[in-house]
Order: C-alpha cells, then sequence, then structure tokens
C-alpha cells in the first residue's frame, strides 16, 4: 500500500518536474525566437537600402545588424496625420494589425538611416498579391521622392512568376532613380507596367506571367506610399 503511494507521489513530482523543465525552455526558446525575428526583419529592412551600406545587408553578420540600427537608424512612427507618435519604436508597429483598425487610428513606422552617403527615409508598405499579403520597404532619398532602393517580400507568391519580386534582383532594381512625385509636386508613386515601362521616370517592367501579383505592387506602393504623405509634407516645410 505505502509503496504504491510513494510511486504515485514519485509519478507528481516527476510530473511536475518535467512541466516545470518544457516551460523553461519554452521560454527561453520563445527569446531566441523573438530575436531571430527582429534581426530578420531589420536585415529586411536594411536590403532596401544596400547601396547607403560598406557591406550588402546579406552578407551582415547578427551584431553588425544591430550595431547599423542602434548607431545609425533613427526610428519614428506617426499616426494618419503625420504626427509622431511618442513612446513606440518602428519596429514594434505591424501593418498587419494596423490594417484592422479605422485609417484614423492607424500607426506608421519610418525609419531613417543616417549615412555617409546621405539620410534615407525607409517607409513600409502592405498590400495583396496573387494568393496572399505582399510587402515592401521603399527608402526614398531626403527631397522625399527619389527612390534610393527596395526590397519586396510575400506570404505565398508562385515560385518563379509573383514570387520574383523578392527572388529575381533585377525586379527591385527597375525603382532605384525613380520619382514618386512629378511636376509641381503631384504624387503619382511607381507603377509596374505589363509589356514594358512607358515613362521612364514613373514605371519598371512587370514580370511576365505575374500579372496580378505586379498589380499588386503598383496598388501598394500607391496607397502605401501615401499613407506617408502628412509625414514627408510636414518634414518638408
Amino acid at each position: 500500500m505505502h509503496s504504491k503511494r510513494y510511486i504515485y507521489t514519485f509519478v507528481l513530482v516527476m510530473t511536475a518536474v518535467v512541466a516545470l523543465v518544457l516551460a523553461l525552455m519554452a521560454t527561453g526558446l520563445a527569446d531566441i525566437h523573438e530575436r531571430n525575428a527582429a534581426i530578420y526583419n531589420k536585415k529586411a529592412i536594411l536590403s532596401a537600402v544596400d547601396n547607403y551600406l560598406e557591406q550588402p545587408s546579406s552578407v551582415l553578420s547578427d551584431e553588425q545588424v544591430m550595431e547599423i540600427f542602434d548607431q545609425q537608424v533613427e526610428q519614428v512612427v506617426v499616426d494618419a496625420g503625420g504626427d509622431p507618435v511618442e513612446g513606440r519604436l518602428a519596429e514594434d508597429v505591424d501593418l498587419a494589425k494596423e490594417k484592422d483598425k479605422p485609417e484614423a487610428e492607424r500607426h506608421y513606422p519610418i525609419y531613417i538611416l543616417n549615412s555617409p552617403k546621405g539620410k534615407v527615409y525607409i517607409f513600409s508598405v502592405r498590400g495583396n498579391g496573387l494568393w496572399d499579403a505582399i510587402w515592401g520597404s521603399i527608402a526614398i532619398e531626403d527631397d522625399f521622392s527619389t527612390i534610393a532602393g527596395v526590397a519586396f517580400d510575400h506570404a505565398g507568391e508562385t515560385p518563379g512568376l509573383g514570387a520574383e519580386i523578392k527572388d529575381n534582383p533585377s525586379f527591385p532594381a527597375q525603382f532605384v532613380g525613380k520619382e514618386i512625385y512629378e511636376g509641381d509636386g503631384d504624387y503619382v508613386s511607381i507603377k509596374v507596367r505589363k509589356g514594358g515601362a512607358k515613362d521612364p521616370v514613373h514605371e519598371v517592367d512587370a514580370i511576365s506571367g505575374a500579372t496580378v501579383t505586379c498589380d499588386g505592387v503598383s496598388e501598394m506602393m500607391y496607397r502605401g506610399l501615401k499613407n506617408y504623405e502628412p509625414y514627408i509634407d510636414r518634414v518638408k516645410k
């Protein structure tokens, strides 16, 4: 009788110990996962400004990525009116969650890179591709019109077609030097044109066979950057 009680007690104790160990492991792994995710996102943002970095973002170590963000990147969050939001970092803003809010209550992240080659403003945008969400980092020179670089990503576009917005470096390379404003300051953004760009200043070539994804990039660029116009207008004054 006593032996059964001892066995039962032993099982309970061991179960509690195993549960505690698993909980501690899960907590530790969660911290590691969060750190890795943060570094991955920061490297993706820096990939939009490779031309302004001493080394391409793809070869930067985790420590180098963190060092650049700590020493050269200013994080700003603005509201729908373009005014700064105190107490928030740009990296803490999830555009997917912001999209669920009323437009007037949304926040937008801005990363300002201070490099030896000049100051660059990186705006985060999000839209829809053929199958799922697409998103990007759009770097603008300090004239607030000239594109310094872009980086795109997606949740589920077709390999060899829509996924080329990320996988084919020649696609984002087309955006460098394009202008999002024309004339006396009319906002036009950048269009991804099927059949080839006709306007060398405001258009880029679409990816063959990926019309819906490319239309999604055009819409994302136009609508996404327009969200930052109040901030741009305020800073330019």
